[in-house]
Parts: C-alpha cells; structure tokens; sequence
C-alpha cells in the first residue's frame, strides 16, 4: 500500500513538473512590406553646443 501511495504521489509530481515547464510562445506577426514606410533619414545638428565641450577634469 505504502508503495502504491508513493508511485502515484511520484507521478503526480512529475505531471505537474511536465504541466507548468513549458511556457507559451508568442504569436508570429506578418509584416506586408509594402505598407512599411522607411524614417527620414535625421540630419546631424552641428549647433555651437557641439564644439564648445572643454576638459573639466583636468588638474591645474
């Protein structure tokens, strides 16, 4: 008795290990790639604030 209550309580467990281990994946999306609009490419902002960085870490 004592054995059948161990190999139904092994099997339980292992049921319950291989019911929880996998995760679910996620839906593959479709792209039509003729509706995808490409971003303007962004132009480099050459500003004064981009020329005036000095060292301030320097020892006197």
């Amino acid at each position: 008795m004592k054995k059948t209550i161990a190999l139904l309580a092994v099997c339980g467990f292992a049921l319950t290990f291989v019911a929880c281990g996998k995760k679910a994946e996620p839906a593959a999306e479709t792209v039509d790639s003729t509706t995808v609009e490409t971003p303007a490419p962004v132009e480099a902002d050459t500003t004064a604030a981009d020329t005036t960085a000095t060292d301030t870490t320097a020892a006197h």
